[in-house]
Formats: structure tokens, C-alpha cells, sequence
């Protein structure tokens, strides 16, 4: 019999960050295999010889495969899972593309920016049939405390998926529950997946708010600091979120309602919601570099790519401007030129109901 039909499934994951380590430990705990792949290079080299140790909501320790390069990653895998940094999945995803397999399954975790659809074209022009499956967010928020120890902080209670060719959408969601768990439901698009993740329009007030935190290296609870004059920004960008979001006909939900299917939140009032999480987590700690993921993915990836689809709507987003603006001044970066996926998606040309075709 098959591990497949026994229900263990060998699964291949690019990265080796917190949620890489965090999914690893979590699908060994569940039963199927891992084989973890590192894009740098070393991320993952210590596994080879010791085990993985989670602590947290599934604290377990278990061993898993380290693979050599992209292709061995791919021959030995039933599934691929993408869980690294946005600002690496082109370069990722070009690693792969050669040595993808006919009937593969690529989860992107968390995919942003249509990235999963620029893999996914990517890989009908070179003659392979795949199906990428997408996250707006992570199933599982960590932290990783050392390159063997990862510290799990939370499953999420409720998971969005969508997948390309839309068609595949069901069997995703099944695939993902026999690897996860429940919580999973289908999304109508890939690019409701994407404007789902309300990370850029939490985390780039916040940075751009608390730069001086950041720039000094402070220990800064990040909801004590989400303070109503920042709960307020963040409101704005996502208003202009779910503005833009309709305009492709996707209706999305208020971030207060993230937090609440996330997090179990109660409160009506993001400010409140910010106090709340306070109380309850005491944290988590944030960043202390000016290279955080908030400014380095979230500005680029996030909120650069929410303006690009407002200018194809004809949907103003004056208030997200202004986040991207500050954080280009503080930082001295264009971050709107960091994104290296609009040009090759060729969104600058397309059209709300040329889009929505290709999804």
C-alpha cells in the first residue's frame, strides 16, 4: 500500500524559518514525512543530525529529512510546501520550476502579491500541470528560538484556501485538512486569498509608528503599542483594502474579524482588540532591526501591491500611500521597486476583468 493511501504523505518544505520549522514539526507529529530544504544554504544543516524540538501548543520532538537542492526536494515529495519570506518566492519558485512533477501540489504559505499565480503560470509555460494551493495567512504563528527549537504560539482556528486552476479548489482544502487538521474553507480566487491578509495593513502603521523603537532596538510589546491613534491608521488601510477588493468583486471582512477568527478575540473596537491581546499574550516582542518582514515584505508584497491593484480599479488609496511613502522616507528604500513580482505578472497593463480571467 501506498503512503498516500494509507494517509501519510511525504511532504517537501522550502524554508527553514519559524513557520517552516513549525509546520515540519507539526506534519511529523500528525504522521506523514518531511524533508526540509534550505534556499540559503545552512538554514537546516543541524536537523541532519539532531532532532526538531517544538515547544508550545503541540510540544514534540521529532526527526526530519534535509535535502540537498531544489531537485531532490521535489523527486521526494508528494506535496511541496513554500513557507519562507515573500521577497524569496521568485527566486524559490524559479529554483523549483525544472524539477516539478506532473500532479504535484505547491501550498503557498502565506502567499502575497499573486505570487502563487506567477508560479503557477510559470509552470503551464513549461509544460507541467500543477496545482498551487494558497494561504492569505499561516496555519500556525511561531517563532523560531534556535536553528533545532521552534516555539509554536498558535493554530489558527480558521484557515481561507484557494488554488489554481480554481477547479482544484475542494481537493486543496481536503489535502490541507489531512495534513493540518479542520479549519480550512474554500476561497473564490487566488486573489481573495491574497487581499485576506490584513498582516500589511497591521504591520506597516505599526512599524512605520514605532520606528524609533525599532531603530534603538527596544523591547516593545507590539498590541500595548497598536494605540488608538495607530489602531486608527491601521482601520484606514483597511478600509481601502476591502475597498479594492470589491472592486475585483471579492467581499472581505473587516480586520476586527480577523483578529476575532484568529485569536478568539471579543472586542468590537480594534484599540480594544490591541488591549485585549495585551492582556491575554503579553507580546509578542516588535522588531528590533529596520530590515523587519513588516517593512522588507509587508511594504512591497502588502500594501505596494494593494496600490497597484487600486490604480487598475480606479480605486484611490491615498491613506496606504502614505504608510509606503513614510516607510520609502524613514528607510531610504523605494519599496514600490522592491517587488519583483508586479513587472512579471505584467499588472501595469492589465485590466480588472483581464485579471480576474487568469484566476
Amino acid at each position: 500500500m501506498t503512503e498516500a493511501a494509507t494517509g501519510r504523505l511525504r511532504v517537501g518544505i522550502a524554508g527553514t524559518g519559524a513557520i517552516a520549522l513549525a509546520s515540519a514539526a507539526w506534519l511529523r507529529q500528525a504522521g506523514h514525512a518531511v524533508m526540509l530544504w534550505s534556499p540559503g544554504g545552512q538554514g537546516a544543516e543541524a536537523l541532519r543530525t539532531q532532532p526538531l524540538e517544538a515547544v508550545g501548543v503541540q510540544p514534540c520532538r521529532v526527526t526530519v529529512e534535509v535535502a540537498d537542492d531544489a531537485a531532490q526536494l521535489c523527486q521526494a515529495s508528494d506535496v511541496l510546501l513554500l513557507a519562507l519570506p515573500v521577497n524569496g518566492h521568485k527566486r524559490v519558485m524559479d529554483a523549483l520550476l525544472p524539477f516539478l512533477r506532473d500532479g504535484q501540489t505547491v501550498i503557498v504559505s502565506s502567499m502575497a502579491s499573486l505570487s502563487s499565480l506567477y508560479l503557477h503560470e510559470s509552470a503551464r509555460r513549461a509544460g507541467r500541470r500543477v496545482t498551487v494551493a494558497s494561504f492569505g495567512t499561516t496555519v500556525l504563528t511561531a517563532r523560531r528560538e534556535s536553528a533545532t527549537q521552534v516555539k509554536v504560539m498558535t493554530r489558527r482556528q480558521a484557515v481561507g484556501v484557494s488554488a489554481l486552476p480554481s477547479a482544484g479548489v475542494e481537493k486543496a482544502v481536503e489535502l490541507c485538512t489531512a495534513l493540518f487538521g479542520g479549519g480550512f474553507f474554500p476561497q473564490e480566487n487566488t486573489l481573495a486569498s491574497a487581499l485576506a491578509n490584513v498582516n500589511p495593513q497591521s504591520h506597516g502603521p505599526l512599524a512605520v509608528f514605532n520606528w524609533t523603537r525599532i531603530e534603538r532596538a527596544e523591547n516593545w510589546p507590539q498590541y500595548h503599542c497598536m494605540t488608538p491613534g495607530v489602531a486608527r491608521a491601521i482601520e484606514a488601510l483597511d478600509l481601502e483594502r476591502r475597498a479594492v477588493a470589491s472592486a475585483f468583486g471579492i467581499e472581505l471582512g473587516p480586520i476586527e474579524e480577523h483578529f476575532a477568527r484568529s485569536f478568539g478575540t471579543a472586542s468590537a473596537r480594534l484599540e480594544d482588540i490591541a488591549a485585549e491581546l495585551h492582556a491575554k499574550r503579553g507580546g509578542p516582542p516588535g522588531p528590533v532591526h529596520t530590515d523587519t518582514r513588516y517593512v522588507s515584505e509587508d511594504m512591497p508584497y502588502g500594501l505596494a501591491f494593494v496600490e497597484a491593484l487600486g490604480a487598475i480599479a480606479g480605486v484611490a488609496t491615498p491613506a496606504t500611500r502614505t504608510i509606503v511613502d513614510a516607510a520609502s522616507l524613514a528607510s531610504g528604500i523605494d519599496f514600490r521597486q522592491r517587488n519583483d513580482l508586479l513587472a512579471p505578472l505584467g499588472l501595469a497593463r492589465e485590466s480588472v476583468a483581464g485579471l480576474l480571467a487568469r484566476l
